[in-house]
């Protein structure tokens, strides 16, 4: 399965002092229902830890996810940011998110060069 980011995000994670290993295990968690709201459409907001703090005091991230087949981690903030997604940011990760798991192989390469998009178990 293809664990990506997209720019933004990444660019957020770097920011937020958020690793690759924190977001690995996120998709974990994602495959075993652990700490995961679905937000409809393949869509699905996820608890992710801070460093030195549970998961309550962490982060949420919005993610495109096909199982077996790819996960895009598309935006993150901090819960003590903001409490939730508003309607029409839901609506706009929907369509992004149904974008990014249309992608084939070849685009998602030529994303991941282009450094539109990062594959997580490559810059670990």
């Amino acid at each position: 399965m293809r664990k990506l980011s997209t720019k933004w995000f990444n660019k957020w994670a770097e920011k937020a002092n958020l690793s690759n290993f924190t977001l690995l295990e996120s998709i974990d968690n994602l495959e075993k229902g652990l700490s995961v709201v679905d937000l409809g459409g393949s869509l699905f907001k996820i608890r992710v830890k801070r460093a030195d703090k549970g998961k309550s005091a962490g982060f949420r991230t919005i993610v495109a996810y096909k199982k077996e087949e790819k996960v895009v981690f598309l935006y993150g903030f901090g819960k003590n940011e903001k409490s939730n997604i508003n309607k029409a940011e839901l609506q706009y990760f929907k369509k992004l998110g149904k974008d990014m798991l249309a992608l084939e192989d070849k685009q998602v390469l030529d994303f991941i060069e282009k450094h539109i998009l990062f594959d997580l178990e490559v810059h670990k």
